[in-house]
């Protein structure tokens, strides 16, 4: 399979780096996973991290070397940590449990399906544009589909960070939103990120910065822009972008690989 890809992540203005990114790939499939802990939450880091774990170790059993009903995949894994991080919660006897959010995604046979969870988002983007992107799982983003605030006061909002939904949360709550396979064109761009770097930035920033540069030169822009716009507020900033298509590099493995960011 063909393809280019990047990940990285920064601290910003926080105390702590509660942001985890990773991706996993054979000679047939290849896994985008991004989870951002919750702050707000108790260990809202090792929600994060072990969302990523659940999903490498999914992986590495189920792609042989395709994934069987990949939509149906990223949610059961999804909702799989949630449990995960509810029974970790009891077993280590923590106040409260540790939450976060994430967006997994997955490309195989030429098309391409996510899932998430929260705000973290998922981006499909093409010919420097937003093909598609996901919905939040925001009080924000409720008080737009209502009409009571414009997309762009989303952004500014003081409420902007009160999320609706996360791993590790309520389970009367929780929930995984799906979006089913659809087709690549050459040159996509698939896109998974924290607030700390769509927060800052408009589509169409996002959107030209990916479009022809080398991923590695795009992402590190946009996430300096994003960095420098919120200065000593800034939250921690993640993101994993791959290109997909003949022009990029045949990532051809004998065996499933893993690019499992260390925390920075």
């Amino acid at each position: 399979m063909n393809f280019a890809v990047y990940q990285a992540t920064y601290q910003g203005g926080r105390k702590y780096n509660q942001d985890r990114v990773a991706y996993a790939y054979t000679d047939q499939a290849l896994l985008l996973v991004l989870a951002d802990g919750m702050g707000g939450h108790s260990h809202g880091e090792l929600a994060a991290q072990i969302t990523i774990q659940t999903y490498m170790q999914a992986f590495s059993v189920a792609a042989k070397p395709r994934i069987q009903n990949p939509e149906g995949f990223l949610g059961r894994i999804m909702r799989h940590a949630h449990q995960t991080i509810g029974q970790f919660a009891i077993d280590q006897g923590l106040s409260g449990n540790p939450g976060t959010t994430c967006v997994a995604a997955l490309v195989q046979d030429g098309q391409v399906c996510w899932a998430h969870a929260g705000d973290s988002r998922f981006y499909l983007l093409r010919d420097a544009a937003v093909a598609a992107v996901t919905t939040d799982h925001s009080v924000v983003q409720q008080w737009a589909d209502w009409g009571l605030i414009t997309h762009e006061e989303m952004r500014t909002h003081p409420d902007r960070n009160k999320i609706t939904n996360c791993l590790g949360g309520s389970d009367e709550q929780f929930f995984v939103e799906t979006v089913p396979e659809i087709p690549l064109m050459q040159g996509d761009v698939l896109l998974l990120c924290s607030d700390g770097l769509w927060g800052p930035l408009s589509e169409d920033e996002i959107a030209k910065a990916l479009d022809s540069a080398p991923l590695h030169t795009g992402l590190e822009q946009l996430m300096g822009l994003a960095l420098f716009r919120e200065n000593v507020s800034a939250d921690n900033t993640t993101a994993v972008v791959a290109r997909w298509g003949a022009a990029e590099q045949d990532h051809s493995v004998t065996e499933p690989f893993f690019g499992v960011l260390d925390e920075r």
